[in-house]
């Protein structure tokens, strides 16, 4: 079985910048190209996870969501990172879904397309709904501290205030 970094995608790859229409807005976070093109090269599979609930709710259209995915799938391999797949939950806050983060759904899923062993694994999110969703699921989780969102301190398994210090604490489980 395989190890997985998954990851949320805004606000943790990428800059957060609301509801994205414009691939222009693809922004990496500052050493996250340099530490997840490391990690890849170590052997953890990266897997985005992500809600994308302005779709649902009608605030940017499915083809604006897929440019931007483009985009950062772009930038990924121009960096030399390979993203093992992607997942999107793309319906509104209000709707009764199976699949928005903190549901584990997509976590299962991946784990089970991909082999992956979801107890040697870690979710990383800027959100307490990423986190979560890596707990219920068995992963080792990282909180990315950002200035939006404020987490419990004793929810996570790691509190991380940039990509050099998720780095170092997955120095330890390398």
């Amino acid at each position: 079985m395989r190890r997985a970094l998954f990851l949320d995608r805004d606000g943790t790859i990428i800059e957060d910048r609301g509801y994205m229409r414009s691939p222009l807005d693809v922004e990496l976070l500052p050493h996250a190209a340099a530490v997840l093109a490391r990690l890849a090269a170590e052997g953890w599979l990266l897997i985005v996870v992500s809600n994308q609930s302005g779709v649902g709710s009608g605030l940017i259209s499915p083809a604006e969501m897929q440019q931007v995915q483009s985009r950062f799938l772009q930038v990924m391999r121009e960096h030399q990172i390979p993203i093992g797949d992607s997942y999107f939950c793309l319906h509104a806050k209000t709707e009764s879904c199976l699949c928005r983060k903190p549901s584990t759904y997509f976590l299962y899923e991946a784990a089970r397309v991909h082999n992956i062993d979801l107890s040697a694994s870690f979710m990383v999110g800027d959100r307490d709904t990423d986190i979560k969703c890596g707990k219920k699921a068995g992963c080792a989780t990282i909180f990315l501290r950002n200035l939006m969102f404020s987490i419990e301190e004793d929810l996570p398994t790691y509190i991380a205030k940039d990509w050099l210090e998720i780095d170092r604490i997955l120095s330890g489980a390398r």
